[in-house]
């Protein structure tokens, strides 16, 4: 686990501000730590404001060295190359950040403590976050569906389109209404930031609902659960969305979408995103599973609107909500209130 004291320097090579660099963004938007620098030799003289729209003073540098001569003591690997392996290219640099005592948050499915664990100096870790702690847990069995709680998951309509960030909005507005809520992280970046959940891409399909299930009761407690999303249903390449509808048996849906995006960002040939209320449809459907299963309602649309104007932002969350007849809100740019108020209705109504 990452204490939240320690230095840290992002690796975000080539990908500061794109899609890929989610999970730096999510470190820097949400982590603890003290962040020293993002490493990226090809944003070098640009801002994180700029290419983020982050409000933070970050230095973007070129290479390790500098980020070890500003004091980092930890090295987050903050990009997702398709696929999720670690880049052969990237071993060099791991080699010298190593050597220099550096440890390591690896959210890549390859495992790095197996390649560099025997040089390890005391004090000094690997945590390669897709290792589950139990990679087979019982099958999920509805367990879930008994809970008298609130339990939002947040899905999408692709891949990268805030799931994280806006449920870490909504969690961050109930918590600050005095709201008994916990926040279920399952990616890497959830995990990092939060310390806890599980890394859902790492369990065998038949074990991925099941390992939902479980987090799920282990916080039964908690008054509203917000379930982190991963993937999408419209995305061919996409199984995730399924398992964390079923383990989690969810009885409220955020549903997540860029603004004006019309095809998915992250498929090679072009698919087309249907009209939001297709989509919201179809998310109900399978969640219900034709009434065999929990259902769950879309009760608010989160928009990322970050590549907008402030004014095209606002006409766009207006249009939305005409078109679907929900709150929208962009949890990040005018406040997540509007979605948790919606969360909260799931028990009023």
């Amino acid at each position: 686990m990452l204490e939240p004291g320690r230095k840290i320097a992002i690796y975000a090579e080539a990908n500061m501000g794109l899609i890929n660099a989610k999970m730096a963004e999510g470190i820097m938007r949400y982590g603890r730590n003290p962040i020293v620098c993002v490493i990226d030799s090809r944003a070098v003289g640009r801002t994180v404001r700029e290419l983020c729209k982050i409000d933070r003073d970050i230095p973007i540098v070129a290479t390790l060295d500098e980020a070890l001569e500003l004091g980092a003591e930890v090295l987050v690997l903050g990009t997702t190359p398709s696929g999720g392996r670690v880049p052969q290219d990237w071993m060099e640099m791991l080699d010298q950040a190593v050597a220099a005592g550096l440890s390591v948050v690896n959210g890549l499915h390859d495992r790095l403590g197996d390649r560099f664990g025997d040089r390890l100096r005391e004090g000094q870790w690997i945590w390669d976050i897709r290792t589950p702690v139990d990679a087979m847990p019982p099958i999920a069995m509805a367990r879930a569906a008994a809970l008298p709680n609130i339990r939002a998951l947040m899905v999408g309509t692709d891949m990268a389109v805030g799931k994280k960030t806006a449920g870490l909005e909504i969690w961050t507005a109930l918590r600050d209404a005095g709201r008994d809520a916990a926040f279920l992280a399952t990616g890497q970046s959830g995990v990092a930031i939060t310390g806890k959940g599980i890394p859902l891409d790492a369990f065998r399909v038949d074990h991925a609902a099941g390992a939902v299930e479980r987090l799920v009761m282990e916080n039964a407690g908690h008054d509203v659960l917000i379930i982190e999303g991963q993937g999408s249903l419209l995305h061919p390449g996409s199984t995730a969305t399924l398992p964390l509808m079923r383990g989690s048996c969810c009885n409220a849906l955020i549903l997540c979408h860029r603004a004006r995006m019309e095809v998915l960002d992250t498929t090679g040939h072009e698919v087309r995103i249907p009209p939001l209320r297709d989509v919201i449809a179809l998310n109900e459907a399978v969640a219900a599973a034709a009434g065999a299963l929990t259902p769950a309602k879309v009760v608010g649309i989160a928009l990322n609107t970050r590549n907008l104007t402030e004014d095209e932002a606002r006409a766009e969350v207006e249009k939305t909500a005409a078109e679907t007849g929900l709150s929208v809100a962009d949890p990040v740019r005018f406040g997540a209130e509007p979605l948790a108020k919606a969360v909260l209705a799931v028990r009023a109504g």
